[in-house]
């Protein structure tokens, strides 16, 4: 199998996860990205990227409170 029959059937197979993963990223960026640019005009720029690798951890902890949200709902 070539890399690029590989990469497709790796799109196919985790379609809904890669599209979830690149909507929590241009929202984190743009959230960040206005609070620097309207409340936090006169911050440093260290804290604007503090706040950008924050979404890191803020990822996997909401996709991990979804899960354990979604494991406590009953079955219907």
């Amino acid at each position: 199998m070539n890399p690029a029959d590989r990469l497709r059937e790796h799109i196919r197979e985790h379609r809904t996860g890669i599209l979830y993963d690149l909507m929590f990223a241009v929202v984190w960026v743009g959230i960040v990205s206005l609070l620097f640019d309207v409340v936090f005009i006169s911050a440093p720029l260290w804290a604007y990227y503090l706040c950008l690798l924050a979404g890191v951890p803020g990822y996997f902890g909401f996709f991990w409170s979804l899960d354990a949200a979604k494991r406590q709902q009953p079955r219907r």
